[in-house]
């Protein structure tokens, strides 16, 4: 396998609460999809969960090059899922999709309280 990008993001959580608080459910529809709001919403502390996604969404775009709103990567081309086993994953859309190519993405998310960080890893066969 050959690394194609590298990224990391670390998100203060109250940051993220903040903005929930404050934009609601328009936050939620223009950050995340549909799967990830089902899935945040459920947990005890939604917050948490939320910014460690924000963070993956960030470290994605990272590793791509791309950032986010550059070369037509908006924030719901990059979705966090949840694997049978538990362990997360990342699919990517649209633009996403395209500037990745072939490469896949794996991901480590962790989070307390206070902050949450994710870094993914692009690599695709030689």
């Amino acid at each position: 396998m050959k690394v194609t990008g590298i990224g990391i993001d670390l998100v203060e959580v109250s940051r993220i609460r903040e903005m929930l608080e404050r934009h609601g459910q328009r936050f939620k529809e223009r950050t995340f999809t549909a799967g990830e709001i089902a899935y945040c919403d459920a947990c005890a502390e939604p917050a948490m969960h939320y910014a460690a996604r924000f963070a993956a969404k960030e470290a994605v775009a990272k590793a791509l090059g791309t950032g986010i709103w550059a070369e037509g990567v908006n924030w719901t081309d990059i979705e966090v899922v949840r694997e049978a086993s538990g362990k997360p994953g990342i699919v990517l859309h649209g633009a996403a999709k395209q500037h990745a190519g072939q490469a896949g993405c794996l991901v480590s998310l962790t989070h307390t309280k206070d902050l949450a960080m994710a870094q993914v890893l692009m690599e695709k066969a030689e």
